[in-house]
Protein backbone atom coordinates (compact mmCIF):
# COMPACT_ATOMS: atom_id res chain seq x y z
CA UNK A 1 0.00 0.00 0.00
CA UNK A 2 1.58 3.34 -1.02
CA UNK A 3 2.43 5.76 1.77
CA UNK A 4 0.22 8.78 2.16
CA UNK A 5 2.00 11.90 0.97
CA UNK A 6 2.80 14.21 3.86
CA UNK A 7 1.30 17.68 3.57
CA UNK A 8 3.96 20.37 3.27
CA UNK A 9 3.10 23.43 5.32
CA UNK A 10 3.23 26.54 3.13
CA UNK A 11 5.08 29.67 4.11
CA UNK A 12 3.08 32.89 4.54
CA UNK A 13 4.48 34.12 1.22
CA UNK A 14 2.99 31.13 -0.63
CA UNK A 15 -0.51 31.39 0.83
CA UNK A 16 -2.32 33.48 -1.77
CA UNK A 17 -1.70 31.25 -4.79
CA UNK A 18 -2.60 28.09 -2.85
CA UNK A 19 -5.76 29.64 -1.40
CA UNK A 20 -6.91 30.83 -4.83
CA UNK A 21 -6.42 27.35 -6.27
CA UNK A 22 -8.27 25.75 -3.35
CA UNK A 23 -11.18 28.18 -3.69
CA UNK A 24 -11.56 27.43 -7.39
CA UNK A 25 -11.53 23.67 -6.73
CA UNK A 26 -14.11 23.95 -3.94
CA UNK A 27 -16.42 25.91 -6.22
CA UNK A 28 -16.08 23.16 -8.84
CA UNK A 29 -17.34 20.46 -6.45
CA UNK A 30 -21.02 21.10 -7.22
CA UNK A 31 -23.39 23.71 -8.65
CA UNK A 32 -24.55 24.43 -5.09
CA UNK A 33 -20.95 25.06 -3.98
CA UNK A 34 -20.50 27.34 -6.99
CA UNK A 35 -23.51 29.41 -5.90
CA UNK A 36 -21.99 29.80 -2.41
CA UNK A 37 -18.71 31.07 -3.82
CA UNK A 38 -20.00 33.40 -6.56
CA UNK A 39 -21.69 36.28 -4.74
CA UNK A 40 -20.33 38.99 -7.03
CA UNK A 41 -21.48 37.08 -10.13
CA UNK A 42 -24.93 36.68 -8.59
CA UNK A 43 -25.37 40.45 -8.53
CA UNK A 44 -23.87 40.85 -12.02
CA UNK A 45 -26.34 38.31 -13.41
CA UNK A 46 -29.23 39.74 -11.41
CA UNK A 47 -28.51 43.20 -12.77
CA UNK A 48 -28.28 41.86 -16.31
CA UNK A 49 -31.63 40.07 -16.48
CA UNK A 50 -33.53 41.60 -19.40
CA UNK A 51 -36.66 43.47 -18.39
CA UNK A 52 -35.92 42.69 -14.77
CA UNK A 53 -37.84 44.76 -12.22
CA UNK A 54 -37.73 44.04 -8.50
CA UNK A 55 -39.91 45.51 -5.80
CA UNK A 56 -38.13 48.28 -3.91
CA UNK A 57 -38.25 47.37 -0.24
CA UNK A 58 -37.58 49.68 2.71
CA UNK A 59 -33.95 50.60 3.46
CA UNK A 60 -32.93 47.97 6.02
CA UNK A 61 -29.86 45.88 6.74
CA UNK A 62 -29.86 42.78 4.52
CA UNK A 63 -27.56 39.73 4.59
CA UNK A 64 -26.45 40.33 1.01
CA UNK A 65 -25.30 36.70 0.63
CA UNK A 66 -28.36 34.84 1.88
CA UNK A 67 -27.66 31.27 0.76
CA UNK A 68 -28.55 28.25 2.91
CA UNK A 69 -24.99 27.76 4.19
CA UNK A 70 -25.11 31.20 5.78
CA UNK A 71 -27.99 30.20 8.03
CA UNK A 72 -27.74 27.92 11.04
CA UNK A 73 -27.99 27.55 14.83
CA UNK A 74 -26.71 30.55 16.82
CA UNK A 75 -26.48 30.76 20.63
CA UNK A 76 -26.90 33.83 22.83
CA UNK A 77 -25.34 34.72 26.19
CA UNK A 78 -28.05 32.79 28.05
CA UNK A 79 -27.47 29.58 26.12
CA UNK A 80 -30.63 29.77 23.99
CA UNK A 81 -30.29 28.51 20.43
CA UNK A 82 -32.16 29.59 17.29
CA UNK A 83 -31.67 29.30 13.53
CA UNK A 84 -30.50 32.70 12.34
CA UNK A 85 -28.31 34.34 9.69
CA UNK A 86 -24.73 33.44 10.65
CA UNK A 87 -22.50 35.13 8.05
CA UNK A 88 -22.74 38.88 7.44
CA UNK A 89 -19.70 39.59 5.26
CA UNK A 90 -21.89 41.06 2.50
CA UNK A 91 -24.34 42.92 4.73
CA UNK A 92 -25.43 46.38 3.58
CA UNK A 93 -28.43 48.67 3.90
CA UNK A 94 -30.20 47.62 0.73
CA UNK A 95 -33.21 46.02 -0.90
CA UNK A 96 -34.59 43.05 1.10
CA UNK A 97 -35.77 41.49 -2.17
CA UNK A 98 -32.13 40.60 -2.87
CA UNK A 99 -32.03 38.28 0.17
CA UNK A 100 -35.23 36.53 -0.93
CA UNK A 101 -33.87 35.88 -4.43
CA UNK A 102 -30.45 34.76 -3.17
CA UNK A 103 -32.09 32.27 -0.79
CA UNK A 104 -34.41 31.08 -3.56
CA UNK A 105 -31.48 30.47 -5.91
CA UNK A 106 -29.59 28.52 -3.24
CA UNK A 107 -32.63 26.34 -2.54
CA UNK A 108 -33.26 25.80 -6.25
CA UNK A 109 -29.69 24.57 -6.87
CA UNK A 110 -29.95 22.31 -3.79
CA UNK A 111 -33.14 20.83 -5.29
CA UNK A 112 -31.37 20.19 -8.59
CA UNK A 113 -28.49 18.57 -6.71
CA UNK A 114 -31.05 16.26 -5.06
CA UNK A 115 -32.48 15.28 -8.50
CA UNK A 116 -35.88 16.72 -7.62
CA UNK A 117 -38.24 17.54 -10.51
CA UNK A 118 -38.78 21.09 -11.72
CA UNK A 119 -42.26 21.20 -10.25
CA UNK A 120 -40.69 20.84 -6.79
CA UNK A 121 -38.59 23.93 -7.43
CA UNK A 122 -41.77 25.81 -8.35
CA UNK A 123 -43.44 24.67 -5.12
CA UNK A 124 -40.33 25.66 -3.17
CA UNK A 125 -40.56 29.19 -4.52
CA UNK A 126 -44.18 29.30 -3.41
CA UNK A 127 -43.01 28.16 0.01
CA UNK A 128 -40.31 30.84 0.07
CA UNK A 129 -42.91 33.54 -0.61
CA UNK A 130 -45.34 32.14 1.97
CA UNK A 131 -42.71 31.57 4.67
CA UNK A 132 -41.23 35.02 4.24
CA UNK A 133 -44.62 36.72 4.43
CA UNK A 134 -45.54 34.64 7.49
CA UNK A 135 -42.72 36.35 9.41
CA UNK A 136 -44.55 39.66 9.01
CA UNK A 137 -47.88 38.34 10.30
CA UNK A 138 -47.91 39.54 13.92
CA UNK A 139 -51.46 38.20 14.43
CA UNK A 140 -50.32 34.62 13.86
CA UNK A 141 -49.40 32.62 16.97
CA UNK A 142 -48.38 29.45 15.20
CA UNK A 143 -45.49 27.79 17.03
CA UNK A 144 -42.18 28.06 15.22
CA UNK A 145 -41.37 24.61 16.61
CA UNK A 146 -44.20 23.13 14.52
CA UNK A 147 -42.86 24.63 11.28
CA UNK A 148 -39.28 23.33 11.53
CA UNK A 149 -38.40 20.62 9.00
CA UNK A 150 -37.04 17.41 10.53
CA UNK A 151 -33.46 18.12 9.42
CA UNK A 152 -33.54 21.46 11.25
CA UNK A 153 -35.05 19.91 14.39
CA UNK A 154 -32.29 17.30 14.54
CA UNK A 155 -29.61 19.95 14.10
CA UNK A 156 -31.17 22.14 16.82
CA UNK A 157 -31.15 19.25 19.30
CA UNK A 158 -27.53 18.51 18.44
CA UNK A 159 -26.58 22.18 18.83
CA UNK A 160 -28.15 22.45 22.28
CA UNK A 161 -26.23 19.38 23.51
CA UNK A 162 -22.85 20.29 22.06
CA UNK A 163 -19.87 20.86 24.33
CA UNK A 164 -16.63 22.79 23.98
CA UNK A 165 -14.79 19.48 23.43
CA UNK A 166 -16.98 18.75 20.40
CA UNK A 167 -16.32 22.24 19.06
CA UNK A 168 -12.58 21.75 19.47
CA UNK A 169 -12.58 18.36 17.75
CA UNK A 170 -14.69 19.67 14.86
CA UNK A 171 -12.92 22.99 14.33
CA UNK A 172 -9.31 22.29 15.38
CA UNK A 173 -9.32 18.47 15.43
CA UNK A 174 -7.90 18.41 18.95
CA UNK A 175 -8.91 19.14 22.56
CA UNK A 176 -5.40 19.94 23.70
CA UNK A 177 -4.64 23.65 24.30
CA UNK A 178 -2.96 24.15 20.91
CA UNK A 179 -3.87 24.45 17.23
CA UNK A 180 -2.44 21.55 15.17
CA UNK A 181 -0.81 22.70 11.93
CA UNK A 182 -1.77 20.88 8.75
CA UNK A 183 -4.13 21.27 5.78
CA UNK A 184 -6.60 23.41 7.76
CA UNK A 185 -4.18 25.49 9.84
CA UNK A 186 -1.02 27.07 8.49
CA UNK A 187 1.87 28.73 10.35
CA UNK A 188 2.02 32.47 11.01
CA UNK A 189 5.01 34.71 10.52
CA UNK A 190 6.44 36.50 13.54
CA UNK A 191 4.75 39.81 12.73
CA UNK A 192 1.31 38.19 12.55
CA UNK A 193 1.75 36.47 15.91
CA UNK A 194 2.95 39.66 17.59
CA UNK A 195 0.01 41.65 16.18
CA UNK A 196 -2.49 39.03 17.38
CA UNK A 197 -0.97 39.00 20.87
CA UNK A 198 -1.11 42.80 20.95
CA UNK A 199 -4.71 42.82 19.74
CA UNK A 200 -5.99 40.78 22.69
CA UNK A 201 -4.25 43.04 25.20
CA UNK A 202 -6.90 45.62 24.34
CA UNK A 203 -9.71 45.39 26.88
CA UNK A 204 -12.46 46.03 24.33
CA UNK A 205 -11.21 43.07 22.27
CA UNK A 206 -10.44 40.76 25.20
CA UNK A 207 -13.95 41.25 26.55
CA UNK A 208 -15.26 39.13 23.65
CA UNK A 209 -13.94 36.14 25.57
CA UNK A 210 -15.20 37.30 28.97
CA UNK A 211 -18.64 38.68 28.06
CA UNK A 212 -20.29 35.25 28.17
CA UNK A 213 -18.51 34.09 31.32
CA UNK A 214 -19.26 35.17 34.87
CA UNK A 215 -16.41 36.48 37.04
CA UNK A 216 -14.03 36.54 34.05
CA UNK A 217 -11.52 39.38 33.78
CA UNK A 218 -10.16 40.83 30.53
CA UNK A 219 -6.73 41.24 32.16
CA UNK A 220 -6.37 37.45 32.51
CA UNK A 221 -7.04 36.74 28.82
CA UNK A 222 -3.92 35.47 27.04
CA UNK A 223 -3.25 34.00 23.60
CA UNK A 224 -2.25 30.34 23.86
CA UNK A 225 -1.90 29.65 20.14
CA UNK A 226 -2.83 31.09 16.75
CA UNK A 227 -2.71 29.97 13.13
CA UNK A 228 -3.82 30.97 9.66
CA UNK A 229 -7.21 29.31 9.09
CA UNK A 230 -7.99 27.79 5.69
CA UNK A 231 -11.75 28.01 5.93
CA UNK A 232 -14.87 28.77 3.93
CA UNK A 233 -15.21 29.22 0.19
CA UNK A 234 -15.85 32.83 -0.75
CA UNK A 235 -13.52 33.94 2.09
CA UNK A 236 -10.53 31.90 0.87
CA UNK A 237 -7.78 34.37 0.04
CA UNK A 238 -8.68 36.89 2.73
CA UNK A 239 -6.96 37.14 6.08
CA UNK A 240 -8.40 34.42 8.33
CA UNK A 241 -7.02 33.37 11.70
CA UNK A 242 -7.96 30.92 14.44
CA UNK A 243 -6.93 32.05 17.92
CA UNK A 244 -7.05 29.95 21.07
CA UNK A 245 -7.39 32.01 24.25
CA UNK A 246 -6.91 31.14 27.90
CA UNK A 247 -9.51 32.96 29.99
CA UNK A 248 -8.21 32.57 33.54
CA UNK A 249 -4.54 31.66 33.23
CA UNK A 250 -5.17 27.96 33.95
CA UNK A 251 -5.19 26.67 30.37
CA UNK A 252 -7.39 23.71 31.24
CA UNK A 253 -10.28 23.11 28.84
CA UNK A 254 -13.93 23.91 28.23
CA UNK A 255 -14.96 27.20 29.82
CA UNK A 256 -11.32 28.05 30.52
CA UNK A 257 -10.57 28.14 26.78
CA UNK A 258 -12.04 30.21 24.00
CA UNK A 259 -11.80 29.76 20.20
CA UNK A 260 -11.77 33.01 18.24
CA UNK A 261 -12.33 33.51 14.52
CA UNK A 262 -10.66 36.56 12.94
CA UNK A 263 -11.76 37.33 9.38
CA UNK A 264 -10.88 40.16 7.06
CA UNK A 265 -13.74 42.48 6.20
CA UNK A 266 -13.78 43.38 2.51
CA UNK A 267 -15.97 45.53 0.31
CA UNK A 268 -19.46 44.10 -0.15
CA UNK A 269 -20.60 43.05 -3.62
CA UNK A 270 -24.24 43.49 -2.61
CA UNK A 271 -25.65 46.81 -3.92
CA UNK A 272 -26.60 49.33 -1.26
CA UNK A 273 -29.17 52.06 -1.34
CA UNK A 274 -27.56 55.39 -2.24
CA UNK A 275 -29.81 57.63 -0.15
CA UNK A 276 -27.89 60.21 1.94
CA UNK A 277 -29.55 59.04 5.16
CA UNK A 278 -28.47 55.45 4.43
CA UNK A 279 -24.87 56.59 3.93
CA UNK A 280 -24.86 58.16 7.38
CA UNK A 281 -26.14 54.96 8.98
CA UNK A 282 -23.72 52.58 7.26
CA UNK A 283 -20.07 52.66 8.46
CA UNK A 284 -17.39 53.17 5.81
CA UNK A 285 -15.03 50.67 7.47
CA UNK A 286 -15.88 47.17 6.22
CA UNK A 287 -15.48 45.40 9.56
CA UNK A 288 -17.57 48.03 11.35
CA UNK A 289 -20.21 47.62 8.63
CA UNK A 290 -20.33 43.85 9.19
CA UNK A 291 -20.63 44.17 12.97
CA UNK A 292 -23.34 46.82 12.67
CA UNK A 293 -25.28 44.69 10.20
CA UNK A 294 -25.05 41.70 12.54
CA UNK A 295 -26.46 43.74 15.41
CA UNK A 296 -29.57 44.47 13.34
CA UNK A 297 -30.03 41.14 11.54
CA UNK A 298 -28.70 38.67 14.13
CA UNK A 299 -28.40 40.41 17.52
CA UNK A 300 -27.26 37.21 19.26
CA UNK A 301 -24.27 37.07 16.95
CA UNK A 302 -23.70 40.82 16.83
CA UNK A 303 -23.16 40.98 20.61
CA UNK A 304 -20.29 38.48 20.20
CA UNK A 305 -18.47 40.41 17.46
CA UNK A 306 -15.98 43.27 17.39
CA UNK A 307 -14.21 45.20 14.62
CA UNK A 308 -10.50 46.02 14.71
CA UNK A 309 -7.37 46.60 12.62
CA UNK A 310 -4.81 43.83 12.08
CA UNK A 311 -1.87 43.93 9.66
CA UNK A 312 -3.28 47.32 8.64
CA UNK A 313 -6.48 45.63 7.46
CA UNK A 314 -10.03 45.79 8.72
CA UNK A 315 -11.01 42.56 10.53
CA UNK A 316 -14.04 41.11 12.30
CA UNK A 317 -13.44 39.19 15.52
CA UNK A 318 -15.96 36.75 16.98
CA UNK A 319 -16.00 33.96 19.51
CA UNK A 320 -17.13 30.57 18.23
CA UNK A 321 -19.52 28.73 20.54
CA UNK A 322 -20.25 24.97 20.44
CA UNK A 323 -23.83 25.73 19.39
CA UNK A 324 -22.79 27.67 16.27
CA UNK A 325 -23.26 25.29 13.36
CA UNK A 326 -23.56 25.48 9.60
CA UNK A 327 -26.88 24.35 8.15
CA UNK A 328 -26.28 21.88 5.34
CA UNK A 329 -28.99 21.45 2.72
CA UNK A 330 -27.71 18.83 0.30
CA UNK A 331 -29.87 15.73 -0.31
CA UNK A 332 -33.56 16.54 0.12
CA UNK A 333 -36.86 14.77 -0.46
CA UNK A 334 -39.68 16.74 -2.07
CA UNK A 335 -41.48 17.23 1.25
CA UNK A 336 -38.29 18.24 3.09
CA UNK A 337 -37.34 20.70 0.34
CA UNK A 338 -40.67 22.55 0.54
CA UNK A 339 -40.64 22.66 4.34
CA UNK A 340 -37.02 23.87 4.39
CA UNK A 341 -37.82 26.60 1.87
CA UNK A 342 -40.72 27.90 3.94
CA UNK A 343 -38.89 27.76 7.26
CA UNK A 344 -35.63 29.36 6.11
CA UNK A 345 -37.51 32.12 4.32
CA UNK A 346 -39.37 32.79 7.57
CA UNK A 347 -36.04 33.07 9.42
CA UNK A 348 -34.86 35.68 6.91
CA UNK A 349 -38.22 37.44 7.06
CA UNK A 350 -37.98 37.79 10.83
CA UNK A 351 -34.51 39.33 10.53
CA UNK A 352 -35.97 41.87 8.09
CA UNK A 353 -39.26 42.50 9.90
CA UNK A 354 -37.64 43.41 13.23
CA UNK A 355 -36.10 46.44 11.49
CA UNK A 356 -39.42 47.81 10.15
CA UNK A 357 -42.25 49.65 11.81
CA UNK A 358 -45.88 48.52 11.38
CA UNK A 359 -46.55 50.76 8.36
CA UNK A 360 -43.39 49.60 6.58
CA UNK A 361 -44.25 45.95 7.21
CA UNK A 362 -47.75 46.34 5.75
CA UNK A 363 -46.49 48.21 2.69
CA UNK A 364 -43.68 45.72 2.05
CA UNK A 365 -45.95 42.66 2.26
CA UNK A 366 -48.41 44.34 -0.10
CA UNK A 367 -45.57 45.00 -2.54
CA UNK A 368 -44.35 41.40 -2.28
CA UNK A 369 -47.76 40.01 -3.20
CA UNK A 370 -48.09 41.91 -6.44
CA UNK A 371 -47.98 40.10 -9.79
CA UNK A 372 -48.89 36.64 -8.52
CA UNK A 373 -50.12 34.37 -11.30
CA UNK A 374 -53.07 31.99 -11.24
CA UNK A 375 -50.79 28.99 -11.81
CA UNK A 376 -48.11 29.82 -9.20
CA UNK A 377 -48.58 31.25 -5.72
CA UNK A 378 -45.32 33.20 -5.88
CA UNK A 379 -44.63 36.68 -7.32
CA UNK A 380 -43.65 36.66 -10.99
CA UNK A 381 -40.55 38.77 -10.24
CA UNK A 382 -39.29 36.04 -7.89
CA UNK A 383 -40.00 33.16 -10.25
CA UNK A 384 -38.52 34.91 -13.28
CA UNK A 385 -35.38 35.80 -11.30
CA UNK A 386 -34.89 32.20 -10.14
CA UNK A 387 -35.43 30.70 -13.61
CA UNK A 388 -32.94 33.04 -15.28
CA UNK A 389 -30.39 32.90 -12.44
CA UNK A 390 -30.42 29.08 -12.32
CA UNK A 391 -29.72 29.07 -16.06
CA UNK A 392 -26.91 31.63 -15.71
CA UNK A 393 -25.33 29.82 -12.77
CA UNK A 394 -25.46 26.45 -14.55
CA UNK A 395 -23.56 27.93 -17.49
CA UNK A 396 -21.14 29.73 -15.18
CA UNK A 397 -20.55 26.57 -13.15
CA UNK A 398 -19.77 24.43 -16.19
CA UNK A 399 -17.37 27.05 -17.54
CA UNK A 400 -15.72 27.31 -14.10
CA UNK A 401 -15.19 23.53 -14.08
CA UNK A 402 -13.66 23.64 -17.55
CA UNK A 403 -11.25 26.41 -16.57
CA UNK A 404 -10.17 25.22 -13.12
CA UNK A 405 -10.98 21.55 -12.59
CA UNK A 406 -10.56 19.83 -15.97
CA UNK A 407 -6.76 19.67 -15.77
CA UNK A 408 -6.80 18.43 -12.17
CA UNK A 409 -9.27 15.64 -12.96
CA UNK A 410 -7.26 14.24 -15.86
Amino acid sequence: MPKKKKFKLPSPNDRQALLSERRNMKMAESAHAYVRGSTSKFYEWLDGIEGHTLPEGPAIWICGDCHTGNLGPIANADGRVEIQIRDLDQTVIGNPAHDIIRLGLSLATAARGSDLPGVTTARMMEAVAQGYEHAFDRSSHRSVRDTKPEEVRVMMKEAVRRTWQQLAIERIEDIEPSIPLGKRFWPLDKTERIEIDTLFRQREIADIATALRKDADEENVTVIDAAYWVKGCSSLGRLRYAVLLDIDGGAVEGDDLCLIDIKEGVKAAAPRYSDADVSKRMPRDNAERIVEGARHLTPWLGERMRSARLNDRSVVIRELLPQDMKLTVEQLTQEEAIKAASYLAMVVGKAHARQMDAAQRRAWVSELRRAKSKSLDAPSWLWKSIVELVSSHEAGYLEHCRRYALGSAS
